[in-house]
């Protein structure tokens, strides 16, 4: 059995959807197509439930792809144990974070001392990087929440407390510290959902009996200290970020247990990490650490 084939339906089943695996394969419909139906009579049975012009994975497929996956996967890691050999002179990184203000200057670093390695970085919440980690669609994620599952393993890279941060002249900017019900009603500068500072404020309002109030949410964590820096409103930032942002800031601890984040990398026990990757993660945690003990 040809890889080529098994590859097509790897993609088919992951989009359940022949346009869009095409466009992710670089073939064209018909061809795709025509490869799943003589995918499908070599095996004697159907892969996918058609109704009209939507697929659906069946149990044939499920339980199909389960071995392509696997059987995919170990040739793609002896491949890349192979290309190791070779040292960091080349490779390819997929890497993802829920912010990119923690790992880019890390980033720069390492592309500095490895050119030849290729570093592809996107930004996503926690479930959803952590599902393409699982697919192995990427090869590290850099979490600022908790991660629990058997799949992952994980490695902590720095603990540390998380402040409020006000405008130069709001009513707190002369405290040391607040308590969560003082900031009933005060318009909130906060992420959407899924990502670790609108998780930390929603668990620490609703622990305290208080409603959130938001000003303005978005996707880069990074982005807080400078949208509150404009008197949009108050919100938290780690200890880290906050001693370097150059805007005019006060920051308060927060007297509230549990109001702290904690970084990790995880990857997949099942799969081959290879040298750069583990390089890159070793990079990075040093980064990280050096920048929090300045």
């Amino acid at each position: 059995m040809d890889l080529l084939p098994l590859r097509y339906f790897q993609a088919v089943a992951r989009h359940e959807h022949i346009s869009r695996a095409a466009a992710e394969m670089r073939v064209s419909q018909p061809s795709l197509s025509r490869t799943i139906a003589r995918l499908e009579t070599e095996l004697g049975v159907p892969l996918f439930d058609r109704r009209g012009r939507h697929i659906r994975l069946n149990r044939f497929g499920a339980a199909f792809l389960r071995r392509v996956d696997r059987a995919l996967g170990e040739l793609d890691d002896g491949r890349q144990e192979l290309a190791d050999a070779a040292g960091l002179t080349h490779g390819s990184i997929v890497v993802a974070s829920e912010t990119m203000y923690t790992v880019v200057s890390a980033m720069v670093g390492f592309r500095a001392e490895h050119p030849g390695v290729d570093v592809r970085l996107y930004q996503a919440p926690a479930e959803v990087m952590l599902q393409r980690l699982r697919h192995g669609e990427v090869d590290l994620c850099l979490s600022s929440q908790p991660v629990d599952d058997p799949a992952l393993e994980v490695a902590e890279v720095l603990r540390e407390e998380v402040l409020l941060a006000v405008p130069a002249g709001h009513r707190l900017a002369s405290r040391k510290s607040v308590g969560i019900e003082e900031l009933a009603g005060e318009p909130f500068i906060t992420t959407d959902h899924g990502y670790w500072p609108r998780v930390l404020a929603e668990r620490l309002f609703a622990a305290a009996g208080q409603r959130l109030s938001i000003a303005c949410e978005g996707n880069e964590p990074g982005a807080t200290a400078f949208l509150i820096s404009m008197g949009l409103g108050v919100g938290f930032v780690p200890e880290m970020a906050g001693r370097h942002d150059v805007a005019p800031l006060a920051l308060l601890r927060v007297d509230s247990p549990g109001c702290h984040r904690t970084l990790s990398f995880a990857w997949r026990r099942d799969a081959y990490l290879s040298a750069a990757a583990r390089r890159f993660r070793e990079h990075v945690t040093d980064a990280i650490r050096s920048e929090a003990a300045r």
